[in-house]
């Protein structure tokens, strides 16, 4: 099997561009309030190159980089493309391994198609659909394949062929190598260790006394040797939305207007993957802190706000709420399958 590893670059920046156009070629910087000494939290390449950090406080950002623009961070935003970009992975490809929002490994089978030309597809369809770049790694190890991503071209692809993984990764820092931290680093480099090709130079006897078992990883990584299967499906086992109230709620009715928004938003996600869902859940938490479920399984599939609110609120009078104050409120859907093109929503309540 060869594996893909595709992921948007600068994420949060990314998707703030692709949001407003006009950001198109200048610095962009995202992260928390600067007056409340918020944090960089992602940084488009040009602030990267002027010397933003992600991690650094965004007032220290702007001094280095004036021309930035700098943006709040918005999860819904972020999480809303990330399903997006999911969906056209799982349009093309059977196995998906999630890694972050902004990331997936993908285990690409021998009736699939060249890995060259399905990259090169991926890249487009980002770039259509969702205005995002995408930098692919291609490999037979998923480590090997990450690792070509992130020295590839931007965007772009780069294939590190069978065999060729060892000569690959030899002139790039140690540092590259999953496991190596800056600690470790500063520990090899006192051994005279600098690029991943120095490893194959060490005595694995040396490495082993300064490091154990690990001295003997190091090794075999530096090799090309490493994990190789792609845990994932086609399409996501279940979904969920839940919100904490600003304040404990007795009022049945504030629950279910919050519970229509978590049913819209659940119907947007599951209408990004193509998804109906056979069975819908409730998650309760009173003031107390004590959690509640309640599950109800449908002879038929249902995927739009108002059937999944519709059972959501039908769960809730199951509950205490209205006589218990409820702190957070969620709704979950499970047993998803692709949706048919005339699937029907009838039946709402049939249960098995």
């Amino acid at each position: 099997m060869t594996v893909i590893y595709a992921a948007v670059p600068c994420f949060y920046a990314a998707v703030e561009r692709a949001a407003a156009p006009d950001l198109a070629g200048r610095p962009v910087i995202v992260g928390g309030d600067p007056r409340k000494r918020g944090l960089v939290q992602s940084a488009s390449c040009e602030a990267l190159e002027a010397g933003v950090e992600v991690g650094m406080p965004v007032l220290e950002a702007l001094e280095r980089c004036p021309r930035a623009r700098a943006l709040r961070t918005n999860m819904r935003r972020y999480r809303e493309a990330s399903q997006r970009l999911r969906a056209i992975f799982r349009r093309q490809f059977e196995r998906v391994e999630p890694a972050g929002l902004e990331a997936a490994y993908i285990g690409l089978a021998g009736g699939e198609g060249e890995p060259e030309t399905q990259a090169q597809l991926l890249c487009e369809q980002t770039r259509s659909e969702l205005g995002l770049p995408l930098r692919i790694g291609i490999a037979r190890v998923r480590f090997v394949a990450k690792i070509a991503s992130e020295v590839g071209e931007k965007p772009g692809w780069q294939r590190v062929a069978p065999g060729r993984e060892a000569a690959f990764l030899q002139p790039l820092p140690v540092g590259s190598l999953p496991g190596v931290g800056p600690n470790t680093q500063m520990r090899l480099e006192a051994l005279g260790v600098r690029s991943i090709g120095d490893l194959l130079d060490i005595p694995s006897q040396q490495l082993e006394e300064a490091f154990g078992n690990r001295g003997r990883e190091f090794v075999a990584l530096a090799r090309g040797e490493g994990e190789v299967a792609v845990r994932g499906m086609r399409h996501p086992q279940s979904r969920s939305q839940e919100s904490t109230l600003e304040q404990d709620q007795l009022d049945v009715g504030v629950l279910s207007d919050r519970l229509l928004e978590l049913a819209r938003s659940l119907e947007a996600g599951l209408r990004v993957d193509g998804l109906v869902a056979r069975r819908v859940g409730l998650k309760v938490r009173y003031g107390d802190l004590e959690t509640t479920s309640r599950r109800l399984t449908l002879r038929e599939p249902v995927a739009r706000a108002a059937a999944l609110h519709a059972v959501a609120v039908a769960l809730l009078r199951r509950t205490q709420a209205g006589a218990r104050a409820v702190r957070l409120i969620g709704i979950s859907v499970s047993e998803l399958t692709p949706a048919a093109p005339d699937e029907s929503q009838l039946d709402l309540f049939s249960q098995r």
